[in-house]
């Protein structure tokens, strides 16, 4: 998939989430055979907070995989995890022919208490990829934040983490929402010169209603330009203005990042096949 990927000028790949519960993922398989007409070159499957439902990861890449023909990249985040739990994940992973994971810390669990947190057996995304790529054979990618991680102590420290994932065998970054181009342009010119030579793909996330930026939004960390936050305040109490607006700021984005010369973009889809199918047919 990767070489394949990077060896052309452009890609488009989607992220979808397993839905949370079980009678909705008929729905589920609905959307991803709708995405699948758009023909990404890959789809990557989010994780459970914890890994709660790391079963469910598992079975929607395999359809990715299996019956779409398309590659599937399976979220594993290792916040409350163990090495038994990662080897079970990834042996189930195996078993259905997904090869290629996005190795991710993860946010917190709601019912793990602080003295858990501080003692966790993978305190970053980099000892989980030094595992991965110890103990098993799949391709590892991993995230970055053009604005850098809430976390972080500076873009230097956040950088040079993301040096680390690199060093631990990460083979490409996919990068966090962003709505400013400038940023990620700033980004990238000092991921360069930090070090980082594996490819960087292009988080774009579709705000198609205004509770997205007091939701999703604000817990990625990243900045709100005036014109996104105009857009918002002018449709915000119009669903279908702001549906439409939504796309439209996002198509420019991809549009603007292309036009640079970053035409590796993976759009936050949110499940939604229609709107992704818009953008992309204004992009082409």
């Amino acid at each position: 998939m990767l070489k394949d990927m990077f060896d052309r000028n452009s890609s488009l790949s989607f992220e979808v989430f397993p839905p949370k519960k079980d009678d909705e993922f008929e729905n589920c398989y609905k959307v991803l055979d709708s995405l699948s007409t758009l023909n990404p070159d890959f789809i990557s499957v989010t994780y459970g907070a914890g890994g709660s439902r790391s079963k469910k990861t598992v079975e929607i890449a395999s359809y990715i995989q299996n019956n779409l023909k398309i590659d599937a990249m399976a979220h594993m985040t290792c916040v409350g995890s163990t090495e038994d739990d990662i080897l079970e994940v990834t042996n189930d992973l195996a078993n259905v022919g997904v090869n290629h994971v996005l190795a991710l810390r993860g946010d917190k669990p709601r019912d793990m208490s602080d003295e858990q947190f501080e003692k966790r057996i993978f305190p970053h995304a980099t000892d989980l990829i030094r595992f991965l790529n110890t103990h098993t054979n799949l391709d590892v990618s991993a995230s970055c934040y053009p604005e850098k991680h809430p976390e972080a102590i500076s873009m230097d420290s956040d950088l040079a983490f993301m040096k680390m994932k690199q060093d631990m065998g990460a083979k490409m970054f996919i990068s966090q929402l962003f709505f400013d181009n400038a940023d990620f342009y700033r980004f990238i010119e000092r991921a360069d010169k930090s070090g980082i030579t594996v490819p960087v793909v292009a988080g774009i996330m579709p705000i198609t209603s205004a509770k997205q930026i007091g939701s999703t939004v604000t817990l990625a960390g990243s900045s709100v330009p005036k014109s996104l936050a105009d857009i918002c305040a002018k449709y915000g109490d119009s669903p279908e203005d702001m549906r439409k607006a939504g796309i439209e700021f996002a198509v420019n984005q991809i549009k603007d990042l292309r036009k640079c010369g970053m035409a590796h973009i993976h759009i936050y889809c949110m499940n939604k096949p229609k709107m992704t199918k818009e953008i992309c047919t204004a992009i082409i």
